[in-house]
């Protein structure tokens, strides 16, 4: 499948209370705020990105262009799996996607080549899920068929509920892509990029 039929969803509603501050800023040497970062490294990729926001935060303050829809998630306090929710129940009017790719706001890692196949085997009936090492990663891209089951998340679990029930149509993908299971909890996470350039 073409990656312009598969739509991005970035979950960035999380305060991110471990790291201490909006992690969302962070700045990354060269390549700017955090969020900002992960977005430009999608935008290759897919002809539409989402993010997910809450309903305090300004998108021209979080760095995210003005040709990236927003999607704000009234309850995102509850936790991943309601922010989810919001996101796809918006997709699921809006998009015309056969399929969404999983994406959180602190991955900006990611190889091309990753994107790329990961985008080339979604359909709309399959979820592609990355592993690196045997560590499973993101972005996990779910058909348009599990989109139900996906708008009925309340809690902080994100889809691995989702992903449980239908391990029979998950495609698994080892990459050698490192980026597909780093993300930023706390401050330290992002000493090893700036060190690197990254």
């Amino acid at each position: 499948m073409a990656a312009d039929a598969v739509v991005a969803l970035v979950l960035a509603a999380g305060r991110a209370r471990r790291f201490g501050n909006d992690k969302r800023l962070a700045h990354l040497p060269q390549r700017g705020p955090l969020l900002a970062a992960t977005l430009a490294s999608l935008r290759p990729h897919f002809g539409e990105i989402r993010v997910v926001v809450g309903l305090e935060d300004d998108p021209v303050h979080l760095g995210i262009a003005k040709d990236v829809g927003t999607i704000v998630a009234e309850t995102a306090e509850q936790g991943m799996g309601a922010s989810l929710a919001a996101g796809i129940r918006a997709l699921s009017i809006e998009s015309q996607a056969f399929a969404v790719a999983v994406m959180l706001g602190d991955m900006p890692w990611l190889s091309e080549d990753t994107l790329a196949l990961l985008c080339s085997r979604a359909s709309d009936r399959s979820i592609v899920r990355p592993f690196y090492r045997g560590q499973g990663g993101h972005p996990v891209l779910f058909g348009r068929c599990f989109w139900g089951s996906l708008e009925q998340l309340t809690d902080d679990e994100g889809a691995r509920s989702v992903v449980r029930r239908h391990g029979a149509d998950c495609i698994e993908i080892a990459v050698q892509d490192p980026g597909v299971v780093q993300d930023v909890d706390r401050p330290w996470d992002l000493d090893g990029a700036r060190r690197n350039g990254r």
